[in-house]
C-alpha cells in the first residue's frame, strides 16, 4: 500500500509559505491506518517494554501500536496536562522555547521505550521527549515517525539515536 497517497498539502498552514503534510486522510481510512501500525511495529528495534508518544498526533498512533506490541503507553504532554509528578524538559524554537513532560513513573530504569510521532521535522520536540525517558531511567530504543520531512534538520537533531520513519518527503 502506498501510504502517500494518504498525505493531504496544504499551503499556507499554519502560516504563509508552509506545506502542512496533512495525516487525516490516512486517519480516515481504516486500511491505511492498519497498514501504517503494522508497519511501525514490524521495526526491527529490539525489545521494547513500553511505547512513548507525544500529544496529540503521535498518540494515534502511539495506543495502537503498543496495543500491537503488547506493551503499556506512556504519554508525553505539554507542561500542566498530566495530573501526576512530572519530569520537565524544555527545548528551542525558532523564536523563544517550549516544554514537554511525562509522568515521573512512566518508565522505569532500564525499560526500553519506542518513542512514536506522527511526523519528524525539526526534531526539538522529539529530542526533549527522548530526554524525558532517560530522565525517568529509561533506554531510548528509537523514535519512530510516519513522516519525516528530509529537507528539515530532524534526523541530524536526533543524531545518535536510532530513527526510523514510514514516509521521507523529500
Amino acid at each position: 500500500m502506498d501510504l502517500a497517497r494518504y498525505l493531504r498539502d496544504v499551503p499556507d498552514f499554519p502560516k504563509p509559505g508552509i506545506l502542512f503534510k496533512d495525516i487525516t486522510p490516512m486517519l480516515g481510512s481504516t486500511e491505511a491506518m492498519r497498514e501504517a501500525i503494522e508497519r511501525l511495529g514490524r521495526l526491527d528495534v529490539g525489545r521494547v517494554d513500553k511505547v512513548a508518544a507525544i500529544e496529540s498526533r503521535g498518540f494515534l498512533f502511539g495506543v495502537p501500536l503498543a496495543l500491537r506490541l503488547g506493551v503499556g503507553f506512556v504519554p508525553v504532554r505539554k507542561p500542566g496536562k498530566l495530573p501526576w509528578k512530572t519530569h520537565r524538559v524544555e527545548y528551542s524554537l525558532e523564536y523563544g522555547t517550549d516544554a514537554v513532560e511525562i509522568h515521573q513513573d512512566g518508565v522505569r530504569a532500564g525499560e526500553r521505550v519506542l518513542l512514536v510521532d506522527d511526523l519528524l521535522a525539526t526534531g526539538g520536540t522529539m529530542g526533549a521527549a527522548c530526554k524525558l525517558v532517560e530522565n525517568c531511567g529509561g533506554i531510548v530504543a528509537a523514535c519512530a515517525f510516519v513522516v519525516e520531512l528530509c529537507f528539515l534538520p530532524g534526523r541530524a537533531r536526533l543524531q545518535g539515536r536510532r530513527v526510523e520513519s514510514l514516509l521521507q518527503v523529500r
